[in-house]
């Protein structure tokens, strides 16, 4: 493929990145057995860099500077974007440019005590690995399949859990809830570019995702240390090669007798026969699998998985892959997913519900926030407390949340109210409501109110499946 100078504007290179990737989206699709050659010129594309550099910059990570500390701001003022540009696709044509190792970061894992590994890449590296996710990303998407649904275009965690729910209010009650040993950190490199190598052809590609995969980890401490293993989590084009590697686990279960291919007949002649079918649903690492059948159906799948897995250079966690039945229910990606008895019915449902878990964190994050420093004005405490509470009560607002939300509204207030005792001390209550309340219960600094989360009302998410429409049309317009 012919490539050109940069385009002038953003909406020309989002142009013409969107043309090229909705060709080879559709020749991956036409051809399930085509291997591309020539990519690499579009890594170098002047579109593809200017679209990848204005990801990484409009990304939260933009502040965070990798092994050589230099960050976007630093890019913009002393470097300037054209020339970093520039200079990046002048060492990718001539083949000089080599990855550095990512910055090691531990960061404590939700719920528990325990830290995992968080790489940092240089801001050049995270520009190249998203330029190569941009031509990499639509030949891939083509093989995916529908039952995975993390960090791929237009699907979402709403989706998987909306697909759960739906298939286990049907027949499918048993679930195995699978968890996976430090899947990022364990993922086979020769395994990951034998599925890559079975679809990119271009050895200079191949030769650059293996150099990422290569490039090894500085740590905390400031050693140096080789990545045999593993894609870095944090790096832009980890998720697109976890889901690579991962997507063995889909295809097994896609084509699996009794799994989403089977045809509905010779589902229900397998039941009346005795046997299960069977539906995975994967959200990057974490995937559940649905089982019409019984018990003994679902733990027979668990040397199954292993040895599928094992492909790839993973294992499951014998401590946290669990089977449950429906009624007693699961947590699936923040959810409490369980059947129950319908309140003044006699019929059961599936209900979808935050988990405790999730409650748990999102009252430990307010409480973290209404213990800062009591000397700052409230519309700094309100305007902090009203970000995170937005965010959680959008996420588990397709569900039966209201009670959820009702709790959580009760504990911020008792938070904010104990925040403004600290701060004024010798105010009582009336002079408290007055001042901070216009009189009410309700806290507020002037035109700045705090987010109530028992005002949020509660919808239904739909699965979706196969009906999730592709970013890339099927046909140039």
């Amino acid at each position: 493929m012919n490539t050109s100078d940069l385009p002038s504007g953003s909406f020309r290179a989002e142009w013409r990145v969107l043309e090229i990737q909705t060709k080879l989206h559709r020749w991956a699709n036409d051809d399930p057995h085509r291997r591309f050659d020539d990519l690499y010129n579009l890594v170098c594309d002047p579109a593809f860099l200017a679209m990848a550099w204005e990801r990484v910059a409009g990304n939260k990570g933009a502040r965070s500077a990798g092994v050589d500390g230099v960050t976007v701001a630093f890019v913009r003022e002393r470097v300037g974007e054209a020339g970093f540009l520039a200079e990046l696709r002048d060492q990718l044509k001539s083949r000089s440019f080599r990855p550095v190792p990512v910055r090691e970061r531990m960061i404590p894992k939700p719920g528990s005590r325990k830290r995992r590994r968080l790489g940092i890449p240089t801001v050049a590296d995270r520009v190249v690995q998203a330029s190569l996710k941009l031509v990499l990303e639509p030949i891939f998407e083509a093989d995916f399949v529908p039952c995975s649904y993390g960090f791929r275009p237009n699907r979402r965690a709403h989706d998987a859990m909306a697909e759960t729910r739906f298939l286990a209010s049907k027949t499918y009650e048993w679930v195995l809830e699978g968890d996976i040993t430090a899947c990022f950190d364990e993922i086979s490199h020769s395994a990951l570019m034998d599925r890559v190598r079975a679809r990119i052809g271009d050895k200079r590609v191949l030769a650059l995702v293996k150099a990422f995969l290569k490039a090894g980890i500085l740590t905390e401490v400031g050693t140096p240390k080789e990545t045999v293993t593993g894609t870095p989590q944090g790096g832009i084009l980890s998720p697109l090669l976890a889901n690579v590697a991962l997507s063995v686990l889909d295809e097994h279960f896609t084509q699996i007798e009794g799994g989403p291919q089977t045809s509905p007949k010779r589902r229900f002649t397998r039941r009346r026969k005795g046997l299960a079918n069977y539906r995975l649903i994967r959200y990057a690492d974490d995937f559940v699998i649905l089982v019409s059948g019984t018990r003994a159906h679902t733990e027979a799948l668990l040397p199954e998985v292993a040895e599928v897995l094992s492909t790839v250079g993973l294992r499951l966690s014998e401590e946290k892959t669990l089977i449950t039945h429906i009624d007693e229910g699961l947590d699936f990606l923040g959810w409490r997913i369980q059947r129950h008895q319908k309140r003044g019915a006699d019929r059961q449902y599936v209900y979808n519900y935050p988990a405790k878990k999730a409650l748990r964190s999102i009252k430990a994050k307010t409480k973290a926030l209404c213990r800062m420093n009591v000397s700052l004005p409230l519309v700094v405490l309100l305007h902090q407390l009203n970000q995170v509470l937005r965010g959680w009560t959008a996420y588990f607002r397709p569900g039966v949340s209201a009670r959820a939300f009702q709790y959580l509204r009760m504990i911020v207030w008792r938070q904010v109210f104990g925040w403004l005792r600290r701060k004024h001390p010798k105010a009582g209550w009336k002079e408290l409501r007055r001042r901070f309340c216009d009189g009410g219960w309700w806290p507020r600094d002037g035109h700045v109110v705090l987010f109530n989360p028992g005002s949020v009302a509660t919808t239904r998410c739909r699965p979706r499946g196969t009906t999730i429409p592709s970013p890339w049309p099927s046909a140039t317009s």
